[in-house]
């Protein structure tokens, strides 16, 4: 149209260039965390922002499709997904570890079967979950008897308590929410998870364990301890605390429980 700026022919186009000399020092993150979130988790991406200790830790984050509804099928539902997920993230980029941020899909799927899933778009990095990093945090405090705490219905607890027993786990008791919906997981308020995690312990119990990453239990961790006078592990605290140590961050974090200050 007559009158109307035309943009600048790209041919014809020549920018001034850089004369200041650098050299490429490989991008943000010494350590490099690729992240894969349920699609409606409003929680682990925020507490691995929040634990993470230092700029030299970068995570980088992908979404795998999932239902409102938390039920063993919806769970094996996201099976065709993550493979995708994974390729999504830096696709041409370092990374040092995926972590696959769900706990009650790691049981029902099985680890082997998320592993080769996000191994098939990223070979040779290790891959975390919750339930195996929380049973190796667990080890570490040299739990064998355990209080439960989750936020689910019942056909995904049985399936929690038969693998955390499956590998030599003993359950003092086991406490639950019984909820469904992952928005009402994420609306659970810190209060009520603490108040909750108290109702779990059992005399007995040399740990107790809060599964599930959708709810906010990091942010309560240190105040349950204190009051309990014992270890307790959560998802994403256990998540987080092993994707630092295959990522090679070896320093303590503190204000998240014990285990982040035993890295």
């Amino acid at each position: 149209m007559s009158g109307t700026p035309q943009p600048p022919v790209a041919e014809t186009f020549q920018s001034t260039p850089v004369r200041t000399s650098y050299t490429a020092d490989g991008g943000p993150g010494r350590c490099r965390i690729g992240l894969i979130a349920l699609s409606n988790d409003y929680v682990t991406e925020r507490d691995f922002i929040n634990m993470r200790p230092t700029d030299d830790v970068a995570v980088f984050v992908s979404r795998v499709p999932n239902t409102p509804e938390c039920t063993v099928e919806t769970l094996r539902a996201m099976a065709p997904h993550i493979t995708t997920a994974a390729s999504l993230l830096v696709p041409d980029g370092r990374l040092d570890a995926v972590a696959y941020s769900c706990t009650s899909g790691t049981v029902v799927m099985g680890y082997d079967s998320i592993c080769s899933y996000v191994h098939a778009a990223r070979p040779d990095v290790p891959c975390i979950t919750p339930i195996t990093a929380s049973l190796q945090a667990l080890d570490r405090f040299a739990a064998e008897k355990l209080a439960v705490l989750t936020p689910y219905v019942d056909d995904v607890n049985g399936a929690i308590a038969t693998y955390l027993e499956a590998h030599g786990k003993h359950l003092a008791g086991f406490t639950s929410f019984h909820i469904e919906d992952n928005e009402v997981m994420a609306a659970l308020p810190c209060e009520a998870i603490f108040e909750a995690a108290l109702e779990a312990d059992r005399p007995d119990a040399e740990a107790l364990f809060i599964s599930c990453t959708a709810i906010r239990a990091v942010d309560v961790v240190e105040r349950i301890e204190q009051a309990l006078g014992k270890p307790v592990v959560t998802a994403n605290q256990a998540l987080c605390w092993q994707a630092l140590r295959a990522a090679g961050y070896r320093e303590p974090v503190t204000g998240y429980g014990r285990l982040l200050e035993m890295i």
